[in-house]
């Protein structure tokens, strides 16, 4: 499918609206590391076979890596920062171009580096899963520190999403926390085998840590998922644990909150972005003040919405995607009470002039002819 490059004119909503001030930070959330090129193959029914060749039926690309936290971001109405490296490459420039001027996200921190050029990563998605090959070199030395996310100082902000690595400090999630920002702490998976939360160095500056379970479990050494979670709020504040299919679990050393929120049944065509849309659906939560369960129901509505799109941050939904499922829901209550009871939250947020017919697919873009002059 061939469409017209994305042209997103910024949030219609503003979920932060009620507690802006002119002391603020100029950022609500700011993210740092590697942005990939995504090129997507859709319509393919089955996994590439070895010595065929396989036709997909669709084709898009948009910016993906760290690009897919930050238009998830974006999406959801948060001021989003982002401090990566480009390639002075075309697909540099593309990946640049959908960043700032169709997701409206701010680019000040990042540069283009002259000489390198973009990663890539081919996705490949069937059977509601994908299968990915991706290509980069290391960045020239003197963007080291966009890269690994060491910027020394970084700028203010209310939040940070930050990827924690095993065996690595990064210095400027230390200095982000000593200056009030929050840091949200998500983990990949620990090639080294050890699994052990004292080689997390930076998870003591961070105000919640999202693993799923299967990570979760491994660091804790428990054999389920929510004594896990209880088990992590030793070392973070906050604990959210994707269960996958069966939803989420959070526990709240703080106040002592418990919520398990279960997963939203909906067809699943690529689980691309899921997990960034999940963190992004939290972060929005936790900044506008609402209670645990509430920020877990929507971080699960946002990652639920997602899996029904091709592609990473082609498919992180906005407000008007969750305004239309709430009406959605609403119109059809008798069938399903308990998602009215557990989303009744959304009635005073969701903007009313949101509302789209729903499900919506948006048009996948392709790599365009290079700058407008």
């Amino acid at each position: 499918m061939v469409g017209a490059p994305h042209a997103h004119l910024g949030p219609q909503f503003d979920p932060l609206a009620g507690l802006r001030a002119t002391a603020d930070p100029p950022w609500d959330v700011y993210l740092t590391g590697t942005v990939f090129l995504d090129i997507i193959f859709t319509g393919l029914d089955s996994a590439p076979v070895r010595g065929t060749e396989s036709w997909a039926r669709g084709m898009g690309s948009s910016p993906g890596g760290v690009a897919n936290m930050a238009t998830a971001l974006a999406r959801l109405g948060l001021r989003t920062a982002l401090a990566a490296a480009f390639g002075d490459d075309h697909y540099g420039e593309y990946c640049w171009d959908v960043l700032e001027q169709g997701e409206g996200i701010d680019l000040s921190p990042s540069r283009t580096v002259p000489g390198w050029h973009s990663p890539v990563t081919v996705s490949m998605a069937y059977e509601g899963e994908r299968t990915m090959v991706s290509h980069g070199h290391e960045p020239p030395p003197d963007a080291d520190f966009m890269q690994e996310g060491a910027l020394a100082c970084p700028p203010r902000a209310r939040a940070a999403v930050a990827s924690l690595i095993p065996g690595r400090r990064s210095p400027w999630i230390a200095e982000a926390a000593r200056r009030g920002t929050r840091i949200f702490g998500d983990v990949g998976w620990d090639e080294t085998g050890a699994w052990d939360l004292a080689a997390l160095p930076d998870l003591e500056h961070c105000e919640a840590f999202l693993p799923n379970a299967e990570e979760a479990m491994r660091y804790t050494g428990t054999g389920c998922p929510r004594a896990a979670a209880r088990a992590l709020t030793a070392f973070v504040p906050v604990a959210v644990v994707t269960l996958g299919a069966d939803g989420a679990y959070a526990v709240d050393r703080r106040t002592g909150e418990t919520a398990e929120v279960p997963a939203i049944a909906v067809e699943a065509l690529d689980p691309t972005g899921a997990g960034d849309v999940f963190v992004a659906g939290f972060v929005t939560g936790t900044l506008a003040g609402w209670p645990l369960a509430d920020r877990l129901a929507f971080a699960g509505l946002t990652a639920a919405l997602s899996v029904q799109e091709f592609g990473g941050s082609l498919s992180a939904p906005g407000w008007s995607e969750v305004a239309a499922w709430w009406r959605k829901v609403q119109s059809v209550a008798a069938q399903d009470p308990a998602a009215l009871r557990r989303y009744a939250f959304l009635e005073d947020l969701v903007p009313e002039t949101c509302a789209e017919p729903w499900p919506r697919r948006r048009a996948v873009p392709t790599i365009g002819f290079g700058r407008s002059v």
